[in-house]
């Protein structure tokens, strides 16, 4: 029996800064973790950070130039995540890849890395010159994560537009640091606000969550252990629903409103004053 194709998905956006490369490291751990062998590529040439994020920067000793050029096998230069078997980073090459790479050597890579996993997660630079423009070709569908900024909500609508062009379908979106407290103050465009400007079905919807940072910093995605944050939910979520799960997009305000009984649960534990 054959096996069925890998799922080939850019995970990109308009705006930097707006986490794309949080829900690429994020979004690989919770697959594995659900069983899905899992590549994640870190596309992008000129700021590579997806080997911070998942704590492989000191293990890496090939990357995708390499491959291209053949100095070396791709088995070679994919880095096996420590904790989590299933998942493996294929690094970016340095930034003079930026002067001669091209679409044709990006679906090169893409089809070697689509033999031998379930999902190839692309982390996509960020705008929409060639580096954007070349791991779309490679791409059979597209997550776009944006902020509830007008920034980003606008310059999400115009890499969704490019998306179209080249054929990459399904494309969806992921919403990402809602606060649900500047969205009842109107202080922040509403979820309805962004998808009716966007048009895309809502992938995933991640609340602001401090932890975020902190696991960062440490290399350490919240996905990997299984975390309670707030986003660590999202992300695995987002996963679950990539998988064709059927999981209930969490509600902001109520998500709100259990975190505030939850710390006053603790702080009548902790102090006994009520």
């Amino acid at each position: 029996m054959t096996a069925p194709p890998a799922r080939v998905i850019l995970i990109c956006s308009g705006k930097g800064g707006v986490g794309k490369t949080t829900l690429t490291a994020n979004l690989g751990i919770a697959l594995a973790r659900l069983g899905e062998t899992t590549v994640v590529l870190d596309a992008d040439f000129g700021l590579r950070n997806l080997d911070l994020l998942l704590g492989l920067e000191n293990r890496i000793v090939y990357n995708a130039q390499d491959v291209l050029e053949e100095t070396c096998r791709l088995e070679q230069a994919l880095v096996k995540h420590k904790q989590e078997p299933n998942l493996s980073l294929l690094p970016a090459g340095n930034a003079r890849m930026l002067d001669w790479l091209t679409s044709d050597d990006m679906k090169k890579i893409v089809g070697m890395l689509a033999e031998r996993a379930n999902f190839v997660l692309i982390d996509c630079p960020a705008g929409i010159e060639t580096g954007f423009r070349n791991a779309a070709a490679a791409a059979r569908e597209a997550i776009v994560i944006t902020t509830p900024e007008m920034a980003a909500v606008r310059d999400a609508d115009r890499v969704i537009g490019l998306l179209n062009t080249q054929g990459v379908a399904p494309v969806q979106m992921v919403l990402n640091r809602v606060r649900p407290k500047m969205v009842a103050n109107q202080e922040m465009l509403g979820v309805s606000d962004v998808t009716d400007i966007l048009a895309l079905p809502l992938l995933g919807l991640v609340l602001e969550d401090e932890q975020v940072i902190t696991s960062t910093n440490r290399g350490e995605p919240l996905t990997l252990n299984g975390s309670l944050s707030p986003a660590g939910r999202a992300y695995m979520n987002v996963a679950r629903r990539l998988r064709g799960e059927e999981v209930p997009l969490i509600d902001p305000s109520r998500e709100r409103r259990g975190l505030r009984a939850r710390l006053m649960g603790k702080i009548r534990r902790t102090t006994g004053l009520f």
